[in-house]
């Protein structure tokens, strides 16, 4: 009988086939809750013509495909299906072009953010998604639409992705978009690959906007007495037209956690720490210096205004101390012992309201809920300590369920993955998940691409 091995050998030499004991850091992602899985086997492509001829297999053979990037996802859409091929980029890891006059960046799918980031400042250019891990690949940040911090400024990795190449599961290679910012020719199939978990098409290239590198930067600490304080200050702050690069709450659990894991110093008087259950950071930026001093001031003076109980202009290294912190809060979570991570969005002017809810769900299901999350667009993340199996799920689903009557979505950028398509499938709309799965089905017709994502597997084919 012919091995898997063996038959894939007219398409990958042998050193690019992983199997047996090569596979088991392919079998997970940093999600908390989906237990690993071992894939069949492991395929590392260098071309689109090998990830075309992988796919054109695969689909032939009925065998599931996931792909994978640096694994850093936190909801389980890297975790492949058992008897199955992942797909890695690590080999497709090459930017491939900075066109400067265009302000753009062409790149495979495995090039890691910070990788990109060395490239386009010798250029005084960015890609401003930062989505608090720097390693992540961009084919990942893809998939799950990732945001960050900057969101508030820049936007998510869809207002940033202007074209892809593709590879449909049968092998056909197709482009849509490229090196300009609008169209309006037929469905945008590149929006509607973003975001979609590595379940519709294989990106194997990506053409993504870059913005002006501005270096002039300063940060704003504001404690104040309560979180709904802070969540009721975060519209007026944007209303108010300083333009907030970073705009974060973070309450007094992760600010002490912050603290006891970094051992980070801000500054702030003891009694004011004593008083202040929660944070708001405001990061502005501008070419110009003496504009950004003048709009630090008039922040600072709303902030008062609006409740504060100070606001201290950070000094440069404890503010990217703290915006570092702030963005790898999920690993002082996960250190901290949270039994799961989530990130719900909200309209940011609905925060409070949300905000409230979650502190009588905590109370009612004797849970402890940690939160930070970037205010300026309502994603709120909390770390959810909850030891209780079932308790804990009656409690997720009464928060996804509250984030939604609110006019949220269940994630803001971790994507749905494994871990939440539970709660997708039963709080989303019926109809707004038969036509995903019609949409799926034409992407996809055998169902091959990551079929345990997103949908129920009954529901795949």
């Amino acid at each position: 009988m012919v091995t898997l091995t063996e038959q894939l050998a007219g398409i990958l030499p042998a050193n690019r086939v992983l199997s047996a004991d090569s596979l088991a850091d392919y079998g997970s992602d940093e999600c908390l809750t989906v237990p690993a899985v071992q894939p069949e086997l492991v395929l590392c492509p260098e071309s689109t013509d090998e990830v075309s001829a992988i796919l054109k297999f695969a689909d032939s053979q009925r065998i599931s495909v996931t792909a994978r990037g640096a694994g850093t996802g936190l909801s389980g859409a890297a975790v492949p299906a058992a008897h199955s091929i992942v797909v890695s980029f690590e080999r497709m890891n090459q930017v491939l072009e900075i066109d400067t006059e265009n302000h753009v960046a062409v790149v495979q799918p495995g090039v890691r953010l910070n990788e990109l980031d060395l490239l386009t400042r010798e250029q005084n250019l960015i890609y401003p998604v930062y989505p608090g891990e720097y390693s992540s690949s961009l084919g990942g940040n893809i998939s799950t639409n990732a945001g960050g911090m900057r969101a508030v400024k820049y936007g998510v990795t869809r207002h940033q992705v202007l074209g892809v190449e593709l590879v449909l599961p049968g092998g056909e290679v197709l482009r849509s978009g490229g090196k300009f910012v609008k169209a309006s020719t037929g469905y945008d199939l590149t929006q509607l690959v973003v975001g979609s978990e590595g379940t519709l098409a294989l990106v194997t290239e990506a053409t993504l906007k870059l913005s002006p590198r501005i270096e002039n930067q300063m940060t704003v600490l504001a404690p104040f007495r309560t979180l709904e304080e802070v969540s009721a200050a975060v519209p007026r702050v944007v209303d108010s037209g300083i333009g907030p690069v970073v705009l974060e709450y973070i309450d007094l659990l992760t600010m002490s956690a912050v603290h006891s894991f970094t051992g980070l110093e801000l500054g702030i008087p003891q009694e004011i720490q004593d008083t202040a259950l929660a944070y708001l950071v405001v990061m502005m930026e501008n070419s110009v210096m003496s504009r950004l001093e003048e709009d630090t001031e008039r922040l600072s003076e709303m902030l008062f205004e609006l409740g504060a109980i100070d606001a201290y202009v950070l000094p440069s290294a404890a503010a990217a101390g703290l915006i570092d912190a702030r963005e790898k809060a999920f690993w002082m979570a996960k250190a901290a012992g949270a039994d799961d991570i989530i990130d719900i969005v909200v309209p940011r002017a609905q925060i409070p309201q949300f905000m409230e809810r979650v502190g009588l769900l905590a109370t009612e299901y004797d849970a402890w809920i940690a939160g930070c999350g970037h205010a300026g667009d309502g994603n709120v993340h909390m770390g959810i300590f909850c030891s209780d199996t079932e308790r804990r799920h009656r409690l997720l689903t009464e928060l996804f369920a509250a984030g939604l009557a609110l006019g949220g979505a269940i994630s803001g950028e971790h994507g749905v993955g494994r871990a939440k398509k539970q709660f997708f499938n039963e709080l989303v709309d019926p109809a707004k998940i038969a036509l995903m799965r019609r949409i799926k089905a034409a992407f996809d017709p055998n169902g091959i691409l990551n079929p345990e994502i997103l949908f129920n597997t009954e529901d795949q084919l």
